[in-house]
């Protein structure tokens, strides 16, 4: 006995059907190695996708598939097949959607369908745009969808990137703002305009207070001159008091030497205390 295959799940099947519309019936590697299908169909082999494919219907309706917008016409001839019914319709949601005239309900439920992207884009708000699956999720938890709503959701989206109404960079899509193009340079224009005006007038005061605070410092180090000059002269004046005090003590003690050798010669001064008494009166 072989080994017994997993069986496939609903989930599986939506996305290698989602897979298909994506990439086309055949690509079963870029399906497998895509990052919104890879952990969804980790279990899946290249052959396991394309003998589910072929069970399913999609090997016979397989030209519908890259065919459905050049000729409208081949849906209506492969209705009556049964077996193909289920993977017909959800291949050729895209295809009514282009018509919505048909109906007034179809009209309805395309408008509600693309005011709920707009909403998941401008709700998401990312600079560099939103990817498929978190557009997918903010809508799942936000409104009530059909279990056929990540294929629908994908062909609105390029319904909405054609029309021009939503841009698509690098497998992200954002709201395309054409129509704040034009009235954003009005307001540019006016700013620009003024920007001059408001330097020259701020430049006044700034230059007045810089010239205000450079002449306080330069009047604080004047005074600390001056201070330092007078206190320096009457340092001056000290010293030369005091040079011409000890002048004068040099020229008493000289004198007083002088009078002491003269009195110290006469034989007859040694002795007599008269003689002394007058020296010191001297001096």
């Amino acid at each position: 006995m072989g080994i017994q295959k997993l069986k496939w799940t609903a989930v599986e099947e939506e996305a290698l059907k989602a897979g298909v519309v994506k990439h086309g019936a055949g690509k079963w590697k870029n399906i497998l190695v895509d990052s919104e299908f890879r952990q969804i169909l980790a279990n899946r082999s290249n052959v396991d996708l394309k003998d589910k494919w072929r069970n399913m219907g999609g090997q016979s309706s397989g030209a519908i598939v890259m065919t459905p917008r050049a000729m409208p016409t081949a849906t209506g001839a492969l209705t009556p097949e049964t077996h193909n019914s289920s993977s017909i319709l959800l291949v050729t949601d895209g295809i009514n959607d282009d018509k919505p005239s048909q109906s007034p309900e179809g009209v309805k439920k395309s408008q509600k369908y693309n005011e709920m992207i707009l909403d998941a884009l401008s709700s998401i708000k990312d600079r560099n745009g939103s990817e498929f699956v978190s557009i997918l999720r903010f809508i799942e938890k936000k409104y009530e969808v059909p279990q056929n709503f990540r294929r629908l959701l994908s062909s609105k989206l390029r319904k909405l990137v054609a029309q021009g109404r939503v841009e698509k960079v690098q497998k992200r899509y954002r709201i395309k703002q054409a129509s704040m193009g034009t009235k954003t340079p009005l307001p540019k224009q006016k700013v620009a305009r003024s920007k001059p005006k408001g330097p020259k007038q701020k430049s006044r005061p700034s230059i007045s207070t810089e010239m205000e605070d450079a002449a306080k410092i330069a009047a604080n180090k004047i005074a600390e001159a001056e201070n330092k000059s007078i206190l320096a002269a009457e340092a001056v004046k000290e010293s030369e008091r005091l040079s011409q005090m000890a002048e004068e003590a040099d020229a008493v003690v000289m004198l007083v030497k002088q009078l002491l050798e003269q009195w110290k010669d006469k034989p007859d001064n040694r002795n007599s205390k008269n003689s002394r008494a007058q020296v010191i009166l001297t001096v």
